[in-house]
């Protein structure tokens, strides 16, 4: 979302200062577009072999720095605050009473949509994890409520796949688990991780991260397995992917995320990765594809003119050319679907 809004940002003639939070400044990659960015180490969560380690997550938090960071981020000469569900510049922007727009897709749950039952105290720290004055949450259907579509890079393209290859990208999940679970398909796979030698082991070639080594794996898969987060399956939706998802255990977002790839029928979801699921995966899945307006360009238009511009204004104009041509919806098989 940063990377697109930054684009959209630029040719509307806005200037944006970053700031980004979550892990160490070195962990980050390809940010030359974001030219000199803060890093703030912000809240995160713990994960343990697929699931949230919720001891870890609050042992390793800092609020103390938190809060002081908070205090000492400098506001002054601003004229508006977006915060994509980071927490150090929303409470800044709420603390010295800057206005400040939430945009990302945890926004959404602050509408009707799919959403994981019995969790109300995770949507309760959800709703106070970044505060704003004003929310716009991203979905992959409306669902009736006043929310956007995806934000995705404009430069994927839909390319010329190969049906022989599956791009795996499960960095939630024990990489070498995951390969020896591969090693056991006839399939060729190509998988992205930060914590494993790049090479080729087996049927597996193995890759490290990079923005644009990402896109090129993509390009040449059909077929993508992934954890349930909502921009790489938001980036295969719009290519035409096969999608299989696995919900990192404990996280309402991803495990709601899951629910609504069911709902709307817009591909699988497992709850392990194992060879059973894969290969009936790979054997049988059907693709959809989703056609998405460049929301990021909408956006950046609709942020010069707030607030006197309604916001009914943009969700009308995002989601009138959206379309869905699948293969998975039952008794779509040949009409596009115009989303309402």
């Amino acid at each position: 979302r940063a990377r697109a809004m930054q684009k959209a940002f630029k040719e509307a003639g806005v200037s944006v200062d970053w700031v980004f939070s979550g892990r160490p400044r070195e962990s980050y990659f390809d940010m030359e577009t974001f030219g000199d960015f803060r890093c703030f180490k912000g809240l995160s969560f713990s994960i343990n072999a697929g699931q949230i380690d919720p001891i870890k997550t609050v042992t390793e938090a800092s609020f103390k720095l938190l809060l002081k960071d908070v205090g000492t981020l400098d506001l002054r000469g601003y004229d508006l605050i977006i915060s994509d569900f980071e927490p150090v510049v929303a409470w800044a922007a709420k603390v010295k009473k800057v206005p400040c727009i939430g945009l990302g897709h945890q926004y959404a749950f602050f509408h009707d949509i799919p959403k994981v039952k019995n969790a109300l105290a995770s949507y309760a720290i959800m709703k106070w994890f970044a505060p704003v004055n004003f929310a716009i949450g991203l979905h992959w259907h409306n669902f009736g409520q006043q929310i956007l579509p995806p934000i995705i890079e404009q430069n994927l393209s839909p390319k010329q796949a190969t049906s022989k290859k599956a791009l795996v990208y499960l960095p939630f999940e024990d990489t070498q688990d995951v390969i020896e679970t591969l090693n056991s398909l006839p399939f060729d796979f190509i998988l992205h991780s930060k914590d494993f030698a790049p090479g080729t082991y087996n049927n597996v070639q193995v890759k490290g991260f990079s923005v644009t080594g990402f896109h090129e794996s993509l390009s040449l898969c059909d077929s993508v397995i992934c954890n349930a987060g909502f921009e790489l399956a938001s980036e295969c939706l719009s290519l035409g992917k096969k999608l299989l998802i696995k919900p990192l255990k404990g996280q309402i977002e991803q495990t709601s995320n899951a629910l609504a790839i069911e709902q709307l029928q817009y591909g699988y979801v497992t709850q392990e990765i194992d060879a059973k699921s894969i290969c009936l995966f790979l054997t049988t899945a059907k693709s959809t594809q989703v056609s998405y307006p460049n929301v990021s360009r909408l956006i950046a238009q609709w942020i010069l003119e707030y607030p006197d511009k309604p916001f009914s204004d943009l969700v009308e104009k995002s989601w009138a050319d959206v379309v869905v041509q699948s293969d998975l919806i039952e008794d779509n098989n040949v009409t596009p679907v115009r989303v309402a």
